[in-house]
């Protein structure tokens, strides 16, 4: 299972607010039945990492067809294959040792 952290910023647009682009590409992933969260910089998505690679694809040309002239697209891809990770699962993971932590710090 991989996590894949997608963040498509079209260029050249009539506003400074994105914020249809992101909501095209969101109602996309929807459509495509992917599991993803937003975020703030961007958006996650959880699958095979071959799959994952297929959803950029096919997502890579909705600001395109928004109207936007130029896209810039960034991809991190965290393929983890000694155990399934699902979203938040890191996040718990250091918001569990981090409570851990702080109630030890007050004994």
């Amino acid at each position: 299972m991989a996590l894949l952290q997608l963040t498509i910023i079209p260029i050249g647009t009539s506003t400074p607010n994105l914020g249809n682009y992101v909501l095209a590409i969101q109602k996309r992933l929807t459509d495509m039945g992917a599991t993803f969260t937003l975020n703030d910089m961007g958006t996650l998505i959880e699958g095979e990492a071959t799959e994952l690679l297929k959803l950029v694809i096919a997502l890579y040309e909705s600001p395109f067809a928004e109207g936007a002239v130029r896209v810039i697209t960034q991809i991190t891809i965290d393929d983890r294959r000694d155990k399934k990770v699902n979203i938040g699962d890191k996040t718990q993971s250091i918001l569990s040792r981090y409570v851990s932590q702080e109630a030890n710090s007050h004994d």
